[in-house]
């Protein structure tokens, strides 16, 4: 499927991530870079430039992604935590499929400074970890404004979660999803079982559990490809990842290493990648953007249809995928069989990064052999919340 080639080989960054030097600052060591799919453009783990991501739990299985390598490497005991990107599940995916914690910040929590940027409306980076405990100790520590991502509001408040972590979950109003479970075609009783099982559980630890309909649910998945798909043409591929028009760093050396290799070495990228700018150039072309300014304007509503129910409940809970992982596909599949894996599972997932709500993914059991993850989701800002559930749930069990 990809002969290990990249159009970002050799590159060198000019300076480290924010949220890497606020890791060394605190002593952390960094013990490598992880392998991601292709630019990101994958929930599978079949589209990197080195080959398959194994899942650890199972041999010729996904890992997930886009952020594969990462929660791998964390599943697999390697590290103690790793860092993941999330534009529409790619840090939470690959913690579900291989039974670890994958944690998305609320939007602007923590800064992409010196990332790669898919879609700066999508664009998050977040901790992967053994426990909600370790998440909650590297969200600490990569949190906070930089003065260099204009995603960031300057009145951006401290998560300051370890600190509220506890083994109870009095006077937490859990909300179940309706429409996250039995999705047609998609949706493993298995997984629906399992999650609902785990919601419930949390009645004992002093939670109220109660069962919540957000119909918008099921469009997300439509208003997200619709920006996805034609921002990260104008802003990756023709804006080298850099893009303009915004009040933030600027990583000159990216802009001009990718800027040069994606012309000389055009036909290196994923097929996920030409199909996804092949389909962005398309509708720019044939509909001026239309259909991404549309999309953006329901943004909104998806937003307005989570608060409302934030409103009622503390957190909202649903499957993180569908289904357990999915076999690699095999190195001689045609185009159709790497595409549709790479973009099938997000359904549940990529709405929170259009509306920035922080979400992640706990493990709550196996099936058949192959982990299963629960999503919470909670108000934005209230990232402590999530990952107090979710420790609590942990210690419970």
């Amino acid at each position: 499927m990809m002969d290990g080639s990249s159009v970002l080989e050799g590159y060198i960054p000019d300076a480290d991530a924010t949220a890497v030097t606020r890791i060394l600052d605190e002593g952390g060591e960094i013990a490598g870079k992880a392998v991601c799919e292709h630019l990101c453009f994958s929930g599978g783990s079949h589209t990197s430039d080195t080959g398959p991501v194994q899942n650890p739990r199972r041999h010729g299985y996904m890992a997930g992604g886009s952020s594969s390598g990462s929660a791998a490497l964390v599943a697999a005991g390697e590290v103690d935590m790793a860092l993941g990107g999330d534009n529409g599940g790619s840090l939470r995916i690959p913690a579900a499929w291989c039974g670890v914690v994958g944690h998305k910040p609320t939007w602007g929590l923590v800064p992409c400074t010196g990332g790669f940027q898919l879609e700066m409306r999508l664009d998050h980076f977040g901790p992967i970890a053994h426990s909600a405990e370790d998440a909650a100790l590297l969200l600490d520590v990569i949190a906070g404004t930089d003065g260099f991502d204009p995603r960031q509001p300057p009145d951006a408040p401290a998560p300051n979660c370890v600190a509220q972590l506890t083994d109870r979950c009095d006077g937490v109003r859990v909300g179940v999803v309706e429409e996250g479970f039995g999705w047609p075609g998609a949706s493993e009783s298995d997984v629906d079982e399992l999650v609902r099982q785990a919601a419930e559980s949390l009645a004992s630890l002093g939670a109220t559990v109660d069962v919540v309909s957000v119909p918008l649910h099921r469009d997300g998945i439509h208003i997200w490809n619709a920006i996805a798909i034609e921002g990260s043409t104008a802003l990756m591929a023709r804006g080298n990842g850099v893009g303009t028009n915004w009040k933030g760093h600027y990583s000159t050396g990216l802009l001009d290493f990718f800027g040069r290799s994606k012309v000389a070495r055009a036909n290196d990228f994923a097929p996920t990648v030409k199909f996804t700018i092949l389909l962005g150039e398309y509708m720019q072309d044939s509909y001026q953007g239309r259909y991404y300014a549309k999309a953006q304007n329901l943004a909104h509503r998806l937003r307005d249809a989570y608060d409302a129910a934030l409103a009622q409940f503390d957190v909202l809970v649903m499957p993180t995928v569908p289904t357990k992982a999915t076999p690699i596909p095999p190195a001689d599949a045609s185009i159709e069989v790497i595409v549709g894996p790479a973009l099938d599972m997000v359904i549940n997932t990529c709405p929170f990064d259009v509306t920035g709500h922080p979400a992640m993914s706990v493990p709550v059991g196996d099936s058949d052999g192959l982990p299963v993850g629960m999503m919470l989701v909670g108000r934005h800002w209230k990232d402590a919340t999530i990952l107090r559930i979710a420790h609590a749930f942990e210690k419970s069990r």
